[in-house]
């Protein structure tokens, strides 16, 4: 088939990767001068690596980013355990902590090895028919195009609820005199109104010896402003003071333009396919961050629509498609609707049903096993319906 891929982002360039290697004719369409990852770092999980395995990065990757072991998080007025959650014993199921410009650059490879055609400087701004718009221009027509613009798509109809809160990103190098473990992802609550977190991101392609962090505070997107016009050292202060083990990550950063500001939105489409469009990752579904899964959807996605492609056509593999990803769409993106309040909302009784309640639960058997499943991105089968075994019975 003649592919037309809109946007090179994770799930665009794992989708050109998969298709081209598959044969496809595969052209891929960014808005940037040169193609380049727009954020900060991120967890690949298992589920996801599985992906990444097939178009040949997953050892790369594995190489460059750092192996995530278990979450922790602590509340920070009184050092309560709030979050402790193992990925189990088993060198497989691990995550991997990465920056978005390593995974960038492995994907950005992948594709074009297996023949995509990157095209820079070329917006999409809308299609008409199988022909996608870059403003006053169009592109020759295809036989499927493929949204992975975002969340920001115009060719998705989604609309999606706003969170109430974002958060801020920022890369530094790991320090010395750090006392967190580099295997895992440290958190720090104040009720729910403030999160500080520490996610160990591994190295970048060019600087391989160099161990980074990606560090995040979590603010509501209304308060974005406020802190931006607060004196950096001020702010610094505090967040030192919230958690003595965040200060020495903040040694490397002089000012609030270190950081970049994420906000987030929530919803799903129905049916992500359109005559002759697929939508994955953002385009067709979106979520806070806060189960860790926005690049493994995406990435799943990207499989699943290779999968159905091999054993069907037309608006049938799209169907094949929707219909393989619909369980564990809907499954992760409910979870992360409940989830989310209790870490990330100005509620004053929804950290202390945490804290007292679900925090020791979920130290209970058989709870333990069942999260490491949630955080492997497996608790439901990712694409049921296009398992060999399903497509035989």
């Amino acid at each position: 088939m003649k592919i037309g891929i809109a946007g090179a982002g994770i799930g665009g360039l794992a989708a050109a990767a998969l298709l081209a290697r598959d044969g496809h004719d595969v052209t891929v369409f960014d808005q940037f001068e040169a193609p380049q990852p727009v954020g900060s770092g991120l967890v690949i999980q298992p589920v996801g690596l599985s992906v990444l395995d097939r178009i040949d990065a997953g050892d790369k990757a594995r190489a460059l980013g750092a192996p995530i072991a278990s979450m922790f998080g602590h509340e920070a007025g009184n050092n309560r355990v709030v979050l402790s959650v193992s990925y189990g014993d088993t060198d497989d199921r691990k995550g991997l902590g990465i920056h978005r410009a390593a995974l960038f650059s492995l994907l950005h490879d992948a594709a074009i090895e297996a023949g995509a055609r990157l095209i820079p400087s070329h917006r999409v701004t809308g299609r008409v028919g199988q022909v996608l718009c870059f403003g006053d221009q169009q592109s020759n027509p295809f036989d499927l195009i493929i949204d992975a613009c975002g969340a920001g798509s115009p060719l998705s109809p989604l609309t999606s609820r706003p969170l109430p809160y974002g958060a801020v990103w920022a890369t530094v190098p790991w320090p010395e005199d750090s006392l967190l473990p580099y295997d895992r992802l440290s958190q720090c609550y104040r009720r729910a109104d403030r999160m500080l977190g520490v996610l160990p991101v591994g190295a970048m392609p060019d600087q391989p010896w160099q161990n980074l962090a990606a560090i995040f505070y979590s603010l509501p997107v209304a308060s974005f402003q406020d802190w931006k016009t607060k004196p950096f050292d001020q702010w610094r202060a505090e967040a030192s003071r919230l958690w003595p083990d965040f200060g020495p990550f903040l040694g490397w950063i002089n000012g609030h333009e270190a950081f970049t500001f994420a906000s987030y939105t929530h919803g799903s489409l129905a049916a992500p396919y359109d005559a002759g469009i697929a939508h994955i990752g953002d385009a067709a579904h979106r979520a806070s961050p806060q189960l860790g899964q926005g690049a493994n959807m995406a990435l799943l996605d990207a499989e699943a629509l290779r999968r159905a492609l091999r054993i069907a056509e037309g608006e049938e593999a799209l169907r094949l498609y929707a219909g393989a990803r619909r369980w564990h769409v809907a499954a992760y993106q409910a979870l992360s609707a409940s989830f989310t309040p209790q870490y990330q909302s100005d509620s004053r009784v929804q950290p202390v049903i945490r804290d007292r309640l679900l925090a020791p639960l979920s130290r209970t058997w058989p709870a333990p096993a069942i999260l490491t499943r949630l955080v492997c991105g497996d608790l439901v089968p990712p694409m049921p319906a296009l398992t060999p075994v399903a497509r035989g019975r």
